[in-house]
């Protein structure tokens, strides 16, 4: 898709070999949803225009169970959601291997941190396309995750895997809502879609015995939030922030940069769960008694804006956090909280407040039944 975005050719050709057309359906599906920032960002219109070559066939043989162990292979991101889908399988007495791509150094640091077998696999993009970028081409976000998920399904064939287990809440199935275009998703991959329809693919075409999930996908963000609040067995080395991800620009000095959407919410969803003082030496400094941060946390509460076209929660998640931090005297005094207090809360329904009822358990998953027994208790503690 890196490199498809450049162009955005008006024909995809296959050379040396054929595809199903469940398959093409599937990529179809992918590539106009995952790219659904990028075309709204570039002006372009993508129906009608991705169409993949399919054989003609009568029909496609089930793929066949190929013996795979039991053992999941974890993807690991270095924030906050893998980790607590890593401590949950541990507790629930899941075999696990940590997987990431890529050479971060702060993931590598994590997945050491957990103490468990790892797995890196390494991910290049040819160097002349950054030339083509700069000399013009289309450029922008791609659904990586599902690039993502593609790779770790095959680590996972490679090494005997069972099962691929990604760390997606339900939250992540929520875009941006735009005036005048509708919903735009920046983390379509991370969502109920994509989950749903890669992971059956997969288990027809693939190997039926091997099960792709992601652990947290009945959860909120705020839900994985108060789990991860509950150790701080990783709050010196886990990071949520993408800018220490890109290929190209600055990486922050810390592990944190305090400007992006990322870090503003991700500080925001912690605070109602652990002690100030905790959050603020994860950080090194309050986000929320910052004025100048006024306009990105109130993109967060989608108030006068959209939700940032990145991984964070529904706007009411960040409402719901704000508004319980406003109910608290240590975070009221901030900037931040009470610039909320004063202007913005009088103009919300106080209904749409609660924390409470974005904390519960539910919704479509794909989790095997044995293994989701045993985590959920631990999620509703």
């Amino acid at each position: 898709m890196s490199y498809y975005k450049a162009a955005v050719p008006s024909q995809i050709r296959i050379d040396g070999y054929a595809i199903d057309a469940a398959t093409a359906a599937l990529l179809e599906q992918v590539y106009l949803n995952g790219l659904g920032e990028f075309a709204y960002r570039n002006g372009l219109d993508l129906h009608g225009r991705i169409r993949f070559p399919a054989k003609a066939e009568a029909g496609t043989a089930a793929a066949p169970a190929l013996g795979l162990a039991g053992r999941a292979l974890v993807a690991i991101g270095g924030g906050k959601d893998s980790l607590v889908s890593i401590e949950a399988l541990r507790a629930a007495g899941v075999e696990q291997t940590v997987a990431w791509i890529g050479g971060s150094q702060l993931i590598r640091t994590c997945a050491e941190r957990t103490g468990l077998p790892t797995l890196n696999v390494g991910r290049a993009l040819a160097p002349q396309l950054f030339e083509i970028n700069r000399q013009g081409a289309y450029n922008g976000h791609i659904p990586v995750t599902a690039v993502n998920s593609a790779i770790l399904v095959l680590a996972a064939l490679l090494t005997g895997a069972g099962k691929v287990v990604f760390s997606n809440e339900r939250s992540a199935s929520y875009g941006s809502l735009i005036p005048g275009t509708g919903e735009v998703n920046h983390q379509w991959s991370k969502g109920w879609a994509f989950e749903q329809a890669f992971g059956e693919h997969v288990e027809r075409t693939v190997a039926a015995d091997l099960h792709y999930y992601s652990l947290l996908r009945p959860l909120s963000e705020l839900a994985v939030a108060r789990q991860f609040a509950k150790s701080d067995h990783y709050d010196a080395h886990f990071s949520s922030c993408n800018r220490n991800f890109h290929i190209l620009g600055e990486k922050p000095a810390q592990r944190w940069c305090g400007l992006c959407p990322k870090c503003h919410f991700v500080f925001l969803a912690l605070a109602p769960f652990m002690p100030k003082t905790r959050l603020v030496r994860i950080f090194g400094r309050n986000l929320l008694d910052d004025a100048g941060k006024a306009a990105g946390f109130d993109a967060l509460l989608e108030f006068q804006d959209h939700k940032p076209f990145e991984c964070v929660g529904e706007g009411r998640e960040s409402r719901a956090a704000m508004a319980a931090l406003a109910a608290r005297a240590d975070w009221r005094q901030d900037a931040l909280v009470s610039r909320f207090v004063h202007e913005i809360q009088p103009q919300l329904d106080p209904a749409g407040l609660a924390i409470e009822p974005l904390l519960g358990i539910g919704g479509e998953h794909r989790v095997p039944a044995s293994v989701w027994e045993r985590v959920r208790a631990r999620f509703a503690a």
